[in-house]
């Protein structure tokens, strides 16, 4: 009896050392298996996405530097990181920015929205250094600004208080330049139809450069005041907004709409 008693017990602790053998084995599979899923779906992110280094240079998947790039803000676009004071590496300027912006939908010769088409970025007309966006951010700052070195090009901090949330911004990484109408919009309602000199005037009017909250300014987009209004001072913006509009002759309505002057004028009702 205790020989068989024995060997029972001998069993039942070969049958249980099988059965977590077979358990540690199939989690050792299904870890491998979720370390590839994870390591993947990481890869398709992180080539999904514009990487802002930290010398400005904006580096898309097609850049030759992206992967050697790991100190980086990231951006959805292209265009959105350029907006954001950003640059293309050397050799990237011509073959990506044309792609900006275009409508795959639209019919095969047509005229699209591209970025290039309103200059390529914030312009230095003065020759001074200093482009559109830091004289922005100069013009708009309430205590003299900060540079990152002594010759007095980029601007690193400032006090700027945004005019859609009344908040207090010290560090110009967090700023976008906003364009109170906005480049595509513009497109839409007249601009493509001007020449490019006034176009590129256009993006870099300092009546049209706000500094934003980067965040809003993105979700903003290419939005105008009947899609989008920032979460304060309504009126102010879209009397600007409009007031802009009237300066450059473009149109604010929507093409083909016949209620969007109905819609501004109720907006101006609600909020003036």
């Amino acid at each position: 009896m205790a020989i068989d008693k024995r060997a029972r017990q001998l069993l039942n602790s070969d049958r249980k050392e099988k059965r977590l053998l077979k358990f540690n084995a199939r989690n050792t599979v299904l870890c491998f298996l979720g370390v590839c899923l994870i390591s993947f779906t990481q890869g398709v992110h992180s080539n999904s996405v514009v990487k802002k280094s930290g010398s400005g240079l904006c580096h898309p998947p097609e850049s030759r530097w992206y992967e050697r790039t790991t100190d980086f803000q990231d951006f959805d676009s292209v265009e959105s990181c350029l907006k954001s004071g950003g640059r293309l590496p050397k050799g990237l300027s011509e073959t990506l920015l044309s792609d900006l912006g275009k409508d795959e939908h639209a019919p095969n010769g047509a005229d699209t929205y591209a970025r290039e088409r309103f200059g390529h970025g914030w312009s230095d007309t003065d020759n001074d250094c200093q482009d559109s966006r830091a004289e922005a951010l100069i013009e708009a700052s309430s205590t003299p600004v900060m540079f990152d070195s002594s010759n007095g090009c980029r601007v690193v901090r400032g006090r700027w208080v945004s005019p859609f949330t009344g908040e207090v911004i010290q560090n110009s990484s967090s700023i976008d330049i906003d364009h109170v109408v906005p480049l595509r919009w513009a497109w839409d309602h007249g601009a493509r139809d001007w020449p490019d000199g006034k176009r590129e005037a256009f993006a870099n009017d300092p009546r049209n450069l706000w500094p934003v909250e980067a965040r809003l300014n993105r979700s903003k987009g290419a939005r105008g005041p009947t899609e989008w209004l920032p979460p304060t001072s309504k009126c102010q913006y879209i009397a600007r907004f409009l007031r802009i509009t009237k300066l450059y002759g473009l149109d604010s309505t929507s093409p083909g709409s016949n209620n969007q002057k109905e819609e501004l004028r109720r907006l101006l009702e609600r909020e003036c």
